[in-house]
Parts: C-alpha cells; structure tokens; sequence
C-alpha cells in the first residue's frame, strides 16, 4: 500500500520493513548475550572493579538478553542459526523465530505472518521439521 508521498508503508507482517532492515543482520537474543558477555569478562579482566567500567545500560542490557535467550551454550546459539539459515529466512524471520521458539507451524506463521506467503518454499511441512530441529537443540541444552 502507497502512501500519499508514492512512498510504501512498513509491514513487518509482509516483510516491509525498509530497505535497510531488509539488508541487515539481525541478531537473536541469545548472540547478543554472547556477545556482552564476552565484553563484560574483558572488562573483569582489565579492572579489579569491573562494575566501575560497566555503564547501567550496558548492565541492564546483558540481564535483558541473558534472560530472554532461549539457548545459552554458544555451540547451540551456532546451530540455531544453521538451522534457520537452511531454510531461506529472512533475518527478520530468523530472529523472530529465534528469540520466540514457536512449537507448530500454525504458532509460527502467526508469530511471523510473512511465512504464510506461498512460492517460498515453506510449507507447513517443512516449518514444522525446523521447528523439531530447534526443540531438539533446546533439549540437550
């Protein structure tokens, strides 16, 4: 849909999220973490009182993505990227599907919209078999 500046709207539900989102990497909760994490022990490691080093919203940060990642040992965090990256999603899609670990490909079409989208190869055939694949990484977590 055109808005009245010729320009089209965002709709995530379509993957209309603007060109640069579109070309961007997107992270899941569980990368960020890792990646903080990996910075919070080099600044242990640089200072006796790493807390002196560490801003709030560098804290507040790490305890946001710590909590809310689904997968915490970094192999596992790799094989769930592997495991989406298989199956032509969009970043967007990627990490929605990531950080939110839907169990059916009904939960996950509605959680992400655009994968209803037919000719994209996903059917819920094959949703459902990368959904097993990440029940089956969280399990042995």
């Amino acid at each position: 849909m055109a808005s009245a500046s010729g320009e089209e709207e965002e709709n995530a539900a379509e993957l209309k999220i603007g060109e640069e989102f579109l070309k961007a990497k997107c992270l899941m909760n569980a990368e960020v973490a890792l990646i903080l994490e990996k910075k919070y022990d080099q600044l242990q490691q640089a200072s006796e009182d790493a807390s002196s080093q560490v801003s709030q919203v560098f804290e507040r940060s790490l305890q946001y993505v710590t909590r809310f990642s689904r997968y915490k040992n970094p192999d596992a965090v790799k094989q769930v990227r592997d495991v989406l990256s298989r199956n032509a999603l969009s970043e967007f899609e990627l990490c929605v599907i990531g950080n939110l670990c839907p169990d059916t490909a009904e939960e996950a079409k509605a959680m992400v919209p655009s994968l209803k989208h037919k000719g994209r190869g996903l059917d819920d055939e094959k949703i459902d078999k990368m959904l097993n694949d990440l029940a089956v990484i969280r399990k042995f977590e």
